[in-house]
Formats: C-alpha cells, structure tokens, sequence
C-alpha cells in the first residue's frame, strides 16, 4: 500500500543575493559544510543541514529507504519569516515557492508542494496566494501565529476568503513565539505542542472554521493538545457530556460566550490533523475523535529521523485495508483537492 509523507520540510539550496533595499542579514542563505551539507543563515540562526533538506535525489534515495512513495514538500518553518517588511518578504515567499514548484514539476507523482505567503501583511499574502496556485503548489504553509496575532483575527479574513475562493490547501505549522514560561530545552516539544494547540482553536473556536465552510486545512502534529482539550470546548458550547446533543439555549445561558450554529468537535472533524503522535495510544485516540478519513502520515523529514519503515506504527494498529488506505494515501489527496495518482 502505498504512503505519501503529508509533513516532509524543505528548503532552497540557494536563495540568491538580498532584493534591492532589504537588509542583508534579514534575507536568508547558505553556506557549505565540510560534510557535503549546508548550513541554513537566517538571522542569528545557523542551522546544519543534511544534503536531504536541498538535494532532492538525496531526497527520493532517502524516501525510499523508509518506504515512502511520495511527499508533500512544505517550507522549512525557520524561513516563514514574518517579521520582515512585507515587500522583503514576498519576494522570499517567491524564491522558496519556485524552488519547490519546479521539483513538482521535475518529479511529478513523486513531489506535490505547498508554499508560503507574506501573512505580515494579509492583503498581500491573499494577493501572492493566487500566484501560488499558478505555479502548480496544492496551497500555502503558514505559521500558527503571525507575529503573536492569532489566525481568528479580523486582518486575516481577506486571506481565508481567499483560500476558500481558491480550494487552496493550508498547512498550519505550529510556530513558538518568545516566551520565558518553558525552559528553552522544551520549546521543541511542550511549546511547538501549546502554539499548534492554539492555533486549531482559533480556527475552530474563533469564528473562520463558521465562516469559510470550504477551507481544507492540516495541523501538524495533530493539533498539539487540541484534541483533547476539544471535548472541554464542546462541554461548554452544549453543556452534555459524551458528544450528546447540546441542551437548548434558554437551558445554558451561561453558556452564551460558545454558541455557534456548530459545535466544536462538528468543525475540528472538517480538517485533517498529521499523526505524527508517536504513540499508538495517542494516534487511536485521534482515530476516534476524528475518523480514520481525517489523519495523515507525517514524519517533519530531514528535521527528524522518520520511523522505519514509515507508518510501522499506524501498520500494526489493526486498522482495517480502507482505513489504513486512506491514513496512508487517500486523505492527503482530499486535503490537497487532487486526484491521488496511480504508481506503477
């Protein structure tokens, strides 16, 4: 059966000098590393990288020794760089996207691809979403929050009009903002988990899941602790226990800061959510939560090492052949509007 890899990162090998006027320690580049790698600059961040992360016949050798047959390229999430002027940062949208776009076009069936957007200035990032369609990417990555501002905000409505106009996919990536309430070791796991966390809510509890029925959108890891933090959402909007049906409003007055047409768990179940859980206990739990036509496979490859072979985990759960199919293969497609294709 076969397996698309829905959260694979990946970054231009060269992102060519800094645009006219931008300063230069604002705009990415790579330096060589003596291991045939690269080192990622952006800002004060130098990052190591495999060949992986910019090579993509390292890439495909890589996919196909942890038994992937396809991946869903998204940039690497250091490179959705908010805080440059907007003009400066839609023409890095623009290096990163062509770059992604032509390995979709260089390797079709192999590499499907999603780009970004300038979301510091949501105008422009719903203007440049039209031209990312035009080069072929399924929709955009974007970070869980812009700058601190949350996704539900009004500023963003242009953006998630657009993408519904569109039937362009989004990936929101859970993105940590400077805090001192984790210790740094743990911004990696506890504070990527709270920010993707937060930024399903929005979504679903901000009034954009209600307003823009249409959207396809991805969580990465799963929403962070949304899931589970959703059945306490939906106590407050029905006030029943168990998913069963809301009490009237005359009877939950205090409950009037939640209504909605729609329950929580009714709109989390119209998004798709990677399960990229690492945990069979955790992974049922989304299966049930959500359905089996809602979970994607993901890895965050080359950042870290997928499981070998790809899904091990979701392969010995028991789930029947259409589930897994669609875990596996299927969803991905759905979420991305496109037909899957037929591998040889």
């Amino acid at each position: 059966m076969p397996v698309i890899d829905s959260h694979a990162h990946i970054f231009p090998a060269d992102f060519g000098p800094p645009p006219a006027g931008c300063d230069p320690a604002s705009w990415p580049s790579t330096e060589p590393a003596d291991d045939g790698g690269k080192f990622l600059v952006n800002g004060p961040m130098r990052f190591p990288a495999k060949a992986a992360w910019f090579d993509a016949e390292r890439r495909l050798e890589a996919s196909a020794a942890s038994g992937v047959d396809a991946e869903l390229l998204s940039p690497f999430p250091a490179i959705l760089n908010y805080r440059v002027p907007a003009g400066v940062g839609r023409d890095m949208c623009r290096v990163t996207n062509e770059y992604i776009a032509g390995l979709v076009a260089a390797f079709p069936a192999r590499f499907y691809g999603l780009g970004t957007v300038p979301l510091q200035d949501p105008d422009l990032a719903a203007a440049e979403l039209a031209e990312v369609v035009k080069t072929g990417l399924a929709g955009v990555e974007i970070a869980s929050n812009v700058n601190g501002k949350s996704l539900h905000e009004p500023q963003f409505d242009g953006f998630w009009a657009e993408a519904e106009r569109l039937g362009s996919a989004v990936f929101v990536h859970g993105m940590p903002v400077p805090s001192d309430r984790l210790p740094g070791a743990a911004g990696a796991t506890f504070g990527v988990g709270a920010e993707a966390t937060l930024g399903a809510a929005a979504i679903i509890t901000g009034g954009v899941a209600e307003k823009y029925p249409g959207l396809r959108i991805s969580f990465s890891h799963a929403g962070g602790g949304f899931p589970l933090v959703l059945t306490r959402a939906q106590w407050f909007w029905g006030r029943t226990w168990n998913e069963e049906p809301p009490l009237p409003q005359d009877a939950r007055p205090e409950a009037r800061p939640w209504f909605a047409e729609h329950g929580p768990i009714e709109l989390a179940r119209r998004f798709y959510y990677d399960s990229l859980v690492f945990d069979r206990r955790a992974i049922r739990y989304l299966a049930d939560m959500f359905g089996a036509d809602r979970l994607l496979v993901g890895s965050d490859f080359p950042a870290m090492a997928r499981e070998q072979p790809i899904a091990a985990t979701l392969r010995s759960m028991g789930l029947s052949e259409a589930e897994l199919g669609d875990i596996l293969w299927r969803n991905c497609f759905r979420f991305l509007g496109v037909e899957p294709p037929q591998l040889s």
